[in-house]
């Protein structure tokens, strides 16, 4: 985990060790989140009517860090799995797939040098693409890195690296903001690299902030 070319929060790099964990292939969808909010008669959240925001297939945007957990616990009722938020260590290793040395999920090109570029951030459209509008990575995994910010179960601390455990890392007891990782249709070069660590308070509802489940032992 972490990068020497990053930001300070993304050093030290260190050795890591995660158990196997299942990620879905897509951010969380529209047309999954419905099904939630249907059964539960959750509110929706402040964009879900906007025209740039409803298809679909688009990822589900401005649900707080309490909402996306408030899915997963829907989720595991419903079928009895352990579906829940991955945390940083999983989202990055995710990420960096089989290739652990790359910048980003698809090579050390960045974000301009992809043909879906203009498309995605170059201001055609507002808002995010449906999911899997890009090839997926080679565990099978889309959208990583791009289209959404995603919520990760860990509380954020800049200096966790520092003394993080080297096996199953999963963030500080404590803390006032929640991570998330990958770039957004928003913020992308920044915050696009697979160690590439950002956070904010887990009540904030952002357009440009969705996420995906994970189910595996933690």
């Amino acid at each position: 985990m972490g990068s020497e070319q990053g930001q300070d929060d993304e050093r030290p790099v260190h050795g890591v060790w995660v158990d196997a964990f299942e990620m879905a292939a897509f951010q969380v969808r529209n047309r999954d989140f419905r099904l939630f909010l249907d059964a539960t008669g959750h509110t929706s959240p402040p964009n879900w009517n906007d025209p740039d925001f409803r298809h679909p297939d688009q990822p589900v945007v401005a649900v707080s860090w309490f909402e996306a957990t408030d899915y997963c616990h829907w989720l595991v009722e419903m079928t009895g799995r352990a579906y829940r938020l991955p945390t940083e260590a999983e989202w990055e290793r995710a990420a960096r797939c089989r290739q652990e040395g790359w910048l980003y999920p698809w090579g050390n090109e960045p974000p301009q040098s992809r043909q879906e570029y203009q498309r995605r951030w170059g201001g055609e459209v507002k808002g995010p693409l449906p999911v899997g509008a890009s090839a997926p990575n080679a565990f099978g995994v889309y959208d990583l890195c791009e289209n959404v910010h995603e919520w990760c179960a860990d509380w954020y601390n800049p200096d966790y690296y520092a003394h993080s455990p080297a096996r199953n890392p999963s963030g500080p007891a404590s803390g006032a903001r929640r991570a998330s990782r990958g770039g957004s249709w928003r913020h992308h070069v920044k915050v696009s690299r697979c160690a590439a660590r950002s956070s904010i308070p887990p009540g904030f509802q952002y357009a440009d902030y969705g996420f995906r489940v994970v189910r595996g032992a933690r």
